[in-house]
């Protein structure tokens, strides 16, 4: 299934992602994102309303998402994929970032958020 998903969708590096005119959606749970610190700039919407908030016409969308290609971020890039698939089903334009918030931090990639900051 995974690998299904991904040949359906555009996979970003962190570097090319850092560097595209996209809106990351950081799909990781209120507790990781404190634990480990965000992506600034990026939208939070978790992984279990991730289609109503990026659908504009479901009554619960986020507006922030609205007119942007986005890119889904997860703690390793597996969940991201399998969400950002669902998204194009939906004919949303949509891809995740390869490896996830992790590779993002390994490749030395703005990370915001102390505890205390977020």
């Amino acid at each position: 299934m995974l690998l299904e998903a991904r040949s359906r969708i555009r996979r970003y590096t962190p570097e090319e992602a850092f560097a595209a005119d996209v809106l990351l959606v950081d799909t990781r749970s209120t507790d990781e994102r404190r634990r480990d610190g965000i992506i600034p700039g990026s939208v939070h919407a978790p992984l279990s309303v991730l289609e109503w908030r990026a659908d504009q016409t479901s009554g619960s969308a986020n507006p922030d998402l609205a007119g942007h290609v986005l890119v889904i971020v997860c703690a390793h890039g597996y969940s991201s994929s399998l969400a950002a698939d669902r998204l194009v089903a939906l004919g949303i334009e949509a891809g995740d970032l390869d490896g996830g918030f992790e590779a993002w931090r390994a490749a030395g990639l703005p990370v915001a958020g102390a505890p205390d900051e977020l």
